[in-house]
């Protein structure tokens, strides 16, 4: 059986180990703050002070962080996992990522003579949890076969966009609109709330209507309640993946002006201190306004 390291054990990644701990896969672990690794040592995982040593020996090397610059840290430098990898093993880069810094990646992976996917992923901690996460990769396909058993122990369908940084920018696209959406729905339900509209029966209309996306009936009823605490993913996330976004879309000469107005409010909220609260927080800077 293939082995399997895993960097990064938080809401997302916590959820990709147990499902591959489930799976039968011989796994080690890393995380920065290692305390995170404890239960899945107790189900088995190996925990390894360093990405370089969680990666050595692996055929998989799955990463779930936040950032760039967290990416940077568990890949490269003395400590990081390519440093550990060995020849042919194949890269897994599930973050949402600036299309730059996947791009780089994949170029100094190929050097090493290891394979590289850009495999960000969709769905909540509960489909983390569940191992029913999408897959939206990038790559090569020789790479995604000899990675597929890893692969479908942690989602329920694996979609392959085209060549590297097809996933990535597949991500992007993904989550800017899901930015947007969002923040149409904080003006809304401001206006709403300023104007003296009944909450139950805006809350009727807008989920029930057209306005009714998926995303929108999961962050209206945080929003009515002032309640962001239980987080599927954090504020400030959402808005470093509208500056990522809007990267790409520098690169590529794309206008997008809505995009930039969202990641405008999420600044504001995150400036209202609401960093690690679900991103449906991003109401509140309306609120303080009105």
């Amino acid at each position: 059986m293939i082995r399997v390291a895993q960097l990064g054990l938080g809401i997302m990644g916590n959820g990709m180990a147990i499902n591959l701990l489930k799976a039968g896969f011989p796994l080690s672990v890393y995380n920065r703050t290692s305390s995170r690794a404890d239960a899945l040592v107790a189900q088995g995982a190996q925990a390894a002070p360093t990405p370089r040593e969680a990666a050595h020996d692996a055929d998989v090397i799955f990463a779930m962080v936040g950032d760039d610059d967290a990416s940077r840290a568990v890949w490269l430098g003395e400590h990081g996992a390519l440093a550990g990898a060995k020849p042919g093993a194949v890269l897994v880069e599930c973050s949402t990522l600036s299309l730059a810094w996947v791009r780089e990646l994949a170029a100094v992976a190929a050097e090493r003579g290891l394979k590289f996917l850009d495999a960000p992923v969709t769905g909540s901690k509960d489909a983390a949890e569940a191992g029913q996460l999408k897959l939206m990769v990038g790559g090569d396909a020789g790479a995604i076969e000899q990675a597929r058993p890893a692969l479908a122990a942690v989602s329920q369908q694996i979609i392959h966009f085209g060549p590297s940084g097809a996933g990535a920018t597949m991500k992007l696209i993904n989550n800017l609109m899901g930015a947007v959406q969002t923040a149409a729905l904080a003006e809304g339900m401001a206006l709403a709330e300023r104007a003296g509209l009944d909450s139950a029966q805006v809350v009727a209309l807008i989920t029930n209507g057209a306005p009714g996306s998926p995303i929108v009936k999961s962050k209206i009823g945080m929003m009515v309640a002032h309640s962001y605490a239980d987080t599927n993913f954090a504020l400030r996330w959402m808005h470093k993946d509208a500056t990522y976004a809007l990267r790409a879309a520098d690169e590529l000469g794309v206008p997008m002006p809505t995009v930039a107005a969202a990641r405008e409010l999420y600044r504001l909220a995150r400036n209202l201190g609401h960093n690690d609260d679900d991103f449906a927080a991003v109401i509140e800077a309306l609120r303080q306004r009105a």
